[in-house]
């Protein structure tokens, strides 16, 4: 996934004055090593967390401080990412890969802790080292603190719905593959609802995932998007659902038939169980918005199993189709903020640091005298305004900032593209004059408490595609959305500054674009 980096920075002392809060110490461990599991008709060595896929689910709840330890006892260096927690004051605890710290080694371990302050909601945490974060996942469910409720109907249950990717492979010998050749690497083999595949694979009846519901209570679903690589829509057979939170951030009830999920997103729903009592698929199936690319195409399923029900074969909900970008669009752009939801800030209207940011692929050189895998003979790269960003390998750049060790980074990341160009006119995918990009290790630097706003514009360099973008450390507002190149005239008067979305992580739209806005009030590195 592509990702943008921000080093936050504070000229002076910062003091933060944090509510009073009566809250508990959560404290897990984290064992990580080989599980051999069946899969598919296969057995697949692969690295989990304490024996299970996913695993463990963490339940907390606002202002709990949690501590992890981690015991690295596979053969792959590790660190985990606690997907969304904003890390006040514990920047070191966020877990990419020489980005806030160096990887655990292999027989050795690590303590993380952090408070969970200003959320509710789900979010998730997983491995940030190379791709074993399609195995080493789970959910983080965030609760009310004592004495407050849901702004919504309490649920008479919940249940964690994470979707994940699988391979009938080893994931690091996949990836590795990919980075050797120069070319996209294999796609996967199955889609799963809590680590199982689900009855339409082969050699899979014994691993679906079952819901058991009594007829006319209502359900929270939380539902986490742990694929590696796919966004998905998820359906459950003739039941509607009502969206009431996204990255644990509280939105505006929103009924729909069908959820929409990048990689890295969460989203709670409330489910009635309201139909005649049988049995129900909830299905999970790719949105693929790359015209032309091979990709995963099978569906993963659950059953939800009303109480007293006869046994009957499960209904199938109709499905969107893979490529059914306007479903997609219609669910993301109808989200908005609950205004008076327990966390919601007014949208920051003093903007101190304009950015436009183009977001997709490009290629590298191959290399020497070699020909690569990838278009052109070239090696495929992720890439914003045409830099393609690359991790340290000998220092994390949070502590290169700390101990002032020049060399691992640097402050250039530009602001705007190095050049304008009609972005998303397929004409230019394969424009040799702009397609090639460069690896480096740049950053932005933005002030304490500066507002930032960011447009992001997707480019068709090798193609146009849906791009999911996580921004470490913050909740942003997403103002406005659209397709083609955005014009800077009239895109601002489709500005939702009264009840924008908030997220984490946002999918710009196939061919199109994206305006997010945030305040930088975490100094660190993002």
């Amino acid at each position: 996934m592509a990702r943008l980096e921000f080093l936050l920075a504070c000229a002076l002392a910062l003091v933060l004055v944090l509510p009073a809060i009566s809250a508990e110490v959560v404290e897990h461990s984290f064992h990580v090593q080989n599980l051999t599991v069946q899969r598919l008709c296969h057995e697949q060595v692969i690295t989990a967390v304490n024996g299970s896929l996913p695993g463990p689910t963490l339940r907390v709840r606002e202002g709990d401080t949690v501590i992890v330890h981690v015991f690295n006892k596979s053969p792959y260096n590790l660190t985990i990412h606690w997907h969304g927690v904003f890390q006040l004051l514990s920047g070191w605890a966020d877990g990419p890969e020489f980005a806030t710290q160096c990887p655990i080694r292999p027989g050795h371990s690590y303590t993380y802790r952090f408070n969970i302050t200003g959320q509710e909601g789900t979010l998730w945490w997983h491995a940030h080292v190379q791709w074993l974060r399609a195995t080493v996942y789970g959910s983080l469910i965030i609760r009310p603190r004592a004495g407050r409720s849901y702004p919504f109907p309490k649920p008479y249950r919940e249940f964690p719905i994470v979707l994940g990717e699988w391979w009938n492979a080893n994931v690091i010998d996949v990836e590795n593959q990919g980075l050797a050749s120069g070319a996209a690497p294999n796609n996967s083999d199955a889609f799963t609802i809590n680590g199982r595949p689900g009855d339409l694979y082969p050699c899979s009846s014994n691993h679906t995932y079952t819901i058991n519901v009594v007829h006319g209570k209502t359900y929270l679903l939380r539902i986490v998007n742990a694929a590696l690589n796919n966004q998905l829509f998820f359906k459950i057979a003739n039941h509607r659902m009502t969206v009431v939170a996204v990255d644990a951030a509280y939105t505006t009830p929103f009924v729909t038939d069908v959820v929409v999920v990048a990689p890295g997103q969460t989203t709670d729903v409330l489910l009635t169980a309201d139909q005649p009592p049988a049995s129900y698929y909830m299905a999970a199936l790719p949105y693929a918005s790359a015209a032309g690319v091979p990709f995963d195409n099978t569906t993963t399923t659950g059953i939800i199993v009303y109480d007293g029900a006869k046994k009957s074969a499960p209904l199938m909900p109709a499905l969107p189709a893979f490529n059914d970008t306007p479903t997609a669009h219609k669910f993301f752009s109808n989200l908005t903020g609950l205004v008076h939801g327990p966390f919601w800030a007014p949208v920051p209207r003093k903007i101190d640091e304009h950015m436009f940011v183009t977001v997709g692929l490009g290629l590298v050189a191959c290399g020497g005298n070699a020909t690569c895998g990838g278009p052109l003979g070239q090696r495929f790269a992720a890439s914003m305004n045409n830099a393609s960003f690359q991790f340290p390998t000998k220092l994390s750049m949070l502590e290169a900032f700390f101990n002032n060790v020049h060399g691992i980074y640097t402050t250039d990341f530009p602001d705007q593209p190095p050049l304008t160009f009609d972005y998303t006119n397929p004409n230019n995918s394969f424009n040799q004059s702009i397609i090639m990009t460069k690896k480096s290790t740049s950053v932005k630097k933005v002030k304490y408490n500066s507002t930032v706003e960011i447009v992001m514009q997707n480019t068709a360099l090798v193609g146009i595609e849906n791009h999911p973008i996580h921004l470490h450390g913050f909740n942003f507002y997403v103002l406005a959305q659209g397709f083609g190149n955005y014009d800077s005239v009239d895109g601002p008067k489709k500005f939702n500054l009264v009840n924008p979305q908030e997220r984490n992580t946002i999918a710009v739209p196939v061919g199109g674009w994206a305006v997010i806005r945030f305040r930088a009030n975490n100094p660190g590195y993002h």
